[in-house]
């Protein structure tokens, strides 16, 4: 995966310049597409500059959701988290479990770093900074905590992208982040199906908080992007609701696209990755119907699909 370029979900418009068409569902991310209902916002969030106090909300009602009391700091997503992991140490040997969600190398080149991409927890050992996306982006491995956390003194960061883990949090090492050697990212946008507010978070110990806090500057994350996540983050009825039909309707797409002769290869309950004879000719097959998925520059028999939103949207794929 090493030439593999820095293409993602999410590309809609290229997608209608192609196939033409304007009722497209997007399938080609894992954002939640049944969202939380936003809640009505304040005339300051959107006229004045965010608030300290916002900001104390908001991480208290991520470390609540996240079951964490380790520092942490809001960002605009666990991408911008990403841009700026590499700045956290100096540039020399970083590791990265792959495939995997293709920005993690990629920024890390960028900023200088000598990148090699490993296949497993094993081959991470040495390194000094180290990524594990778990689960993984996108065939939905993931690794036990004890696993992970065994990996602490024999790589010099061991950073660990948790953001397809709000429906599974049983695995997660948010708990943990406030170990030296051991940064967590958390994104808010994918489970709470709200990409667009731009909000993440990132969990580590108290030094590489404040580095990423002094680099995200003093203003990371936007008035609505707080008051959404102070309320969302605080429903637990909702998570709780949400997990549940999440896992059922995976279930549910998964029985669907075997019916295309698709082989279930693994995923999250955010989206599901499929082996196919021919992933083009997958994708074309969706896409003639609306529908736009994930194929990847690596793989030419790999697709991958989000969970549909609502039941006019599961009749589009059920009826192919």
């Amino acid at each position: 995966m090493s030439d593999q370029t820095r293409d993602h979900g999410g590309n809609l418009d290229w997608a209608k310049t192609r196939y033409g068409g304007s009722d497209w569902i997007d399938l080609s991310t894992g954002i939640n597409r049944v969202p939380y209902p936003v809640p009505a916002l304040s005339a300051a969030a959107f006229g004045a500059l965010p608030t300290k106090a916002a900001m104390t909300q908001v991480l208290a009602a991520a470390s609540q959701a996240y079951g964490t009391s380790a520092p942490m700091v809001a960002l605009a997503g666990a991408q911008a988290a990403i841009q700026m992991v590499p700045l956290l140490r100096s540039a020399g040997l970083a590791r990265v479990v792959s495939p995997t969600y293709n920005e993690h190398a990629a920024t890390l080149r960028v900023c200088g770093w000598r990148v090699e991409e490993v296949a497993g927890l094993e081959g991470l050992a040495g390194a000094d900074l180290a990524i594990v996306v778990n689960p993984n982006n996108p065939d939905g491995r993931h690794w036990p905590r004890v696993d992970l956390l065994a990996l602490l003194g024999k790589v010099g960061l061991l950073v660990v992208d948790e953001s397809f883990a709000d429906p599974l949090p049983c695995e997660s090492v948010a708990a943990d982040a406030g170990r030296e050697g051991l940064l967590v990212l958390r994104s808010f946008g994918k489970f709470y199906g709200l990409a667009g507010l731009r909000l993440g978070f990132a969990l580590g110990s108290e030094a590489d908080v404040a580095r990423l806090a002094d680099l995200a500057g003093p203003w990371p994350v936007s008035g609505p992007a707080l008051e959404v996540g102070i309320t969302a983050l605080a429903d637990r009825d909702w998570a709780l609701e949400t997990r549940a039909r999440l896992i059922g309707e995976a279930v549910r797409l998964d029985d669907i696209c075997v019916k295309f002769g698709w082989q279930v290869l693994g995923g999250t309950p955010l989206f599901r990755l499929y082996e196919t004879p021919d992933a083009q000719a997958a994708q074309n097959l969706l896409a003639r119907a609306g529908l736009w998925s994930r194929i990847f520059p690596y793989s030419k028999s790999w697709i991958r699909l989000g969970l549909p939103g609502g039941e006019a949207e599961w009749a589009r794929i059920s009826a192919l």
